[in-house]
């Protein structure tokens, strides 16, 4: 098995419809090890943009040219958006990377159906084109164009750059529960580099990539496809990207799914702390699983001794690296501890996480190392995608840091220990990076309404670990038309997952316009 693809593959992969560990934190980006903090961020809207005003009209009117892609059914095309919304018209514009799959037939066609994977960073060509496009149910893309973007600063829609291969193979092995001053020192260091790489790499995009900005290129993608109103399905932070939308743009709101939601209300530090517990809820679901297995390699037990296993395991790479085959990067705690919740966001992945730990634990990091990888999209070659650049761009403009300094954090670590006594301290530091970060955050949190949009599904997991279920509940009840639907399971977001209750339902709005009853569970 290739394991460096196997959480790229899933319905719910890590970067194609999760929340990344790290950065997908808000007011944390996660650090060096970047598998460690609250999810995608929450910024305000201050105002509504007027997107029929002269300066935006020629945006609005342009003409996509698609051609091929490349990938057999898909068709690629480049839209143009103002860099700045502030000063449209003024000649500082940034291309924006947008692909398609006509709709297949039978039946009638209902427009476009907008799709976004989360991350943020994620791709949206990516996982259209390796999931969505294809993925989905029949019946949905029988009827709808499957479309989806790259959003800016991502991949290719004027990617977000910071680090070189070498040096992020450097940054992601950097020890991320300091035990004394100097490794305090290195991590803060750490994060230092990583935010100038940025601003060196990325100047002129850098104070544009928020997710309100993505909202009104989503909004402009709407016009230019030639829909009314926007039809959406957002997964992780594509649900805050969707909620953003609807709060913009109320009135042009068609048939929006949020799955795996956020919650908008929630400052930086709740966020992270909040899914440090989300992780611990989902390490307790594989420890339970894991003491049934013969092959489990934590042995027996409830999930307090599992987790007191997993934690010493790590104490021992901490103080003494496993090799993995590659020069230069040894299994150390930080990207063990990166495998290892990699490897929570999708319950399929569980053997392979037995696998690989039992494999450590016998002096061969590889699986986990593997795992990782797959997490940081790191090629074989040693280069990575910008998913982890995008990722603390976004989140750092999105909100204020959780932490402005290593003292913030110490106070705050008998809450995140509490939170999650295998994950807690990792996860609180990882949420250090954005106190750093070059360029001001431009939102707050605060709920967002969306006042006079039609209804809304916002799609929950009791079990899931980047996303915790309340979340869900909380964006339902700010909605004032959100329809909560429940999955009671495990593993991140439930639609195309393998429950044919959520999906049925979920394809009835789609196809019908008819949401579930409120409060449906599955």
């Amino acid at each position: 098995m290739d394991t460096s693809r196997v959480l790229r593959t899933t319905g719910t992969v890590i970067a194609a419809a999760g929340l990344l560990l790290s950065g997908c934190s808000s007011g944390g980006t996660g650090g060096p090890r970047a598998a460690a903090s609250a999810t995608g961020t929450s910024a305000t809207p201050t105002a509504r943009p007027a997107p029929d005003a002269a300066t935006l009209r020629p945006y609005y009117e342009q003409k996509l040219t698609w051609r091929d892609c490349g990938v057999v059914g898909f068709q690629c095309s480049t839209m143009k958006a103002p860099l700045d919304y502030a000063a449209a018209g003024s000649g500082q514009d940034v291309d924006i990377a947008v692909a398609r799959r006509p709709a297949t037939g039978p039946g009638k066609r209902l427009g476009s159906l907008v799709v976004n994977p989360g991350g943020p960073g994620g791709s949206g060509l990516g996982y259209l084109q390796a999931y969505a496009g294809i993925g989905y149910p029949a019946p949905v893309r029988a009827q709808y164009d499957m479309v989806s973007f790259d959003p800016r600063g991502v991949d290719r829609s004027s990617p977000v750059e910071c680090l070189t291969g070498p040096a992020m193979d450097t940054y992601t092995q950097v020890d991320q529960t300091p035990d004394d001053a100097a490794e305090r020192a290195r991590l803060v260091a750490a994060f230092k580099e990583f935010a100038a790489g940025c601003q060196k790499r990325s100047q002129r995009i850098l104070p544009f990539v928020s997710t309100v900005d993505a909202a009104r290129d989503m909004d402009l993608l709407r016009g230019v496809l030639g829909d009314r109103k926007l039809t959406y399905v957002g997964a992780s932070y594509g649900t805050f990207l969707g909620a953003t939308y609807a709060d913009l743009f109320p009135d042009r709101v068609g048939r929006l799914v949020l799955d795996g939601a956020m919650d908008p209300s929630r400052p930086a530090l709740d966020l992270n702390r909040d899914q440090t517990a989300g992780f611990e809820t989902a390490f307790t679901a594989f420890a339970v699983d894991c003491a049934k297995q013969p092959d489990c390699p934590l042995g027996r037990g409830g999930p307090a001794a599992v987790g007191a296993r997993l934690k010493e395991f790590f104490r021992k790479v901490d103080a003494q690296p496993v090799p993995t085959g590659e020069a230069g990067r040894p299994l150390g705690e930080s990207l063990a501890t990166t495998g290892v919740i990699a490897a929570l966001y999708d319950e399929s992945a569980w053997p392979q996480l037995r696998d690989a730990l039992a494999s450590a634990m016998d002096g061969d990091g590889a699986g986990l190392l593997s795992l990782a990888d797959s997490y940081y999209e790191r090629e074989p070659d040693g280069t990575y995608a910008n998913l982890m650049f995008a990722n603390a761009a976004v989140n750092c403009l999105d909100q204020p840091p959780a932490f402005n300094g290593p003292e913030a954090v110490d106070a705050a670590l008998p809450s995140f220990e509490k939170a999650s006594p295998v994950f807690g301290a990792g996860l609180a530091w990882a949420s250090l990076n954005c106190a750093y970060w070059p360029v001001k955050a431009k939102g707050t949190a605060k709920p967002l309404t969306a006042e006079g949009a039609p209804p809304i599904v916002v799609v929950g997991t009791t079990r899931d670990p980047a996303t915790p279920y309340k979340w869900a509940q909380a964006l339902a009840a700010q909605l004032t038309s959100g329809t909560l639907l429940t999955y009671d399971g495990d593993g991140h977001t439930a639609y195309g997952r393998g429950s044919s209750c959520i999906d049925s339902a979920i394809n009835e709005y789609l196809l019908q316009g008819t949401p579930p009853t409120p409060n449906t569970k599955c």
